[in-house]
């Protein structure tokens, strides 16, 4: 046994040994999740493994999909009508800022602290920073060091921008070619629109109310040069690889993930510009207010299980999420066969270089990555090709 892989298992060993013992629903429940950030490709098995593990109290596991945007308005209905029916919530910083923007989750930490994992003793130091954003009222999942980056076609792109300035010049060129989607529903969208004010030089990175001068005015110019925002992510690498675009706003596990499904061709390339900073990126478990007493101990025993080594290993998926475990030391030599054919073939040499040589920001906090959203929506979206 490798040193790294020993490491992970005594990880997981004083993970699961630190693990209390929770309160037991009284008979099999059936729990539901809404996924809405696409986590569910990294994390299905694992909840699924949950269940099996637990089938005198798990009777089922109900899972559905729907866009961030409507995540705030369902929970709010239910929880003013003291009727909440979803146990658990997986979603990006848009859901989790959303949320806490109109106080929808309970609390983790410090509340049910002693029910859940030690963060500080075991998530990877990329995790440990993400985690601050969620400011208690969520757990890490999975991360990826995000974006922005830019696909291209080799074919269609000779020469890959290589400032802000010449991306604005090559969309002028090739009016229609570049496409990027909503921020607000979008994981590269937003590392786009997020990385933009380090790429710009703007005054506040972290305050798009006072310090995005530049920023603004760059997107509002760049709409007259884009046909339309999709308003999901699958929907720009469905007509990247249909050469309908050119090149597009990507970031890590959207670039490996559809090249190895095959909606990208593999060949895509991908470029940054001059003063980049990752923006990172990670899925939270999210619980939301208003669950019994027994529904909630369940819920907080489901959460500890997928943060032990072998449910994380799985969330290499197909570099769907690159890396993916938020959990130190757990390795691709750790997941399934066919997530590390999948990265061996797939995944780019030079991620390597670029995650160990460049910043890794936090995405914006809860309340300005809300009014990011909603000026982009006014200012940018509303103006698209005008």
């Amino acid at each position: 046994m490798s040193t790294t892989t020993r490491r992970g298992v005594m990880a997981g060993a004083a993970l699961a040994a630190g693990l209390p013992s929770l309160a037991r629903a009284q008979g099999a429940v059936s729990l539901s999740i809404v996924d809405v950030a696409g986590n569910l490709q990294l994390t299905r098995e694992g909840f699924e493994n949950f269940r099996k593990a637990n089938p005198g109290r798990v009777s089922r596991i109900t899972y559905t999909s729907a866009p961030a945007p409507e995540i705030p308005g369902k929970l709010r209905a239910q929880q003013d009508a003291g009727r909440v029916d979803i146990d658990l919530v997986l979603g990006g910083n848009d859901a989790l800022a959303a949320g806490i923007d109109q106080k929808l989750w309970a609390p983790l930490y410090p509340d049910h602290a002693s029910k859940l994992p030690k963060i500080d003793a075991i998530l990877t130091p990329m995790a440990k920073k993400l985690q601050t954003a969620a400011g208690g009222q969520g757990l890490v999942v999975a991360t990826c060091p995000g974006g922005p980056i830019l696909e291209y076609m080799p074919d269609k792109v000779t020469r890959a921008p290589g400032t802000a300035e010449e991306l604005m010049a090559w969309c002028k060129a090739h009016p229609k070619r570049f496409m990027y989607a909503r921020p607000a529903n979008s994981g590269p969208g937003r590392a786009f629109m997020m990385g933009l004010p380090y790429l710009l030089g703007d005054t506040a990175p972290r305050d798009p109310e006072k310090g995005w001068a530049k920023t603004w005015a760059y997107l509002e110019e760049l709409s007259k040069y884009i046909e339309y925002y999709p308003t999901g992510t699958a929907s720009v690498y469905k007509e990247l690889g249909e050469g309908s675009r050119d090149m597009v706003a990507s970031h890590v596990g959207w670039d490996i993930n559809p090249r190895v499904l095959g909606t990208v061709p593999k060949e895509a390339k991908i470029a940054t510009l001059k003063g980049f900073h990752w923006i990172g990126d990670s899925h939270f478990m999210l619980v939301p207010k208003g669950l019994s007493a027994e529904r909630m101990a369940l819920v907080l025993e489901m959460i500890s299980f997928m943060m032990l080594p072998a449910q994380q290993a799985l969330t290499y998926d197909r570099g769907y999420f690159y890396p993916g475990p938020a959990v130190d030391c757990v390795t691709l030599a750790m997941a399934p066969k066919e997530s590390q054919e999948a990265i061996a073939e797939f995944g780019r040499a030079e991620y390597a270089d670029l995650i160990a040589n460049n910043p890794v920001e936090l995405p914006l906090d809860a309340g300005p990555l809300v009014y990011a959203f909603r000026r982009w929506d006014e200012q940018v979206g509303a103006k698209v090709g005008k």
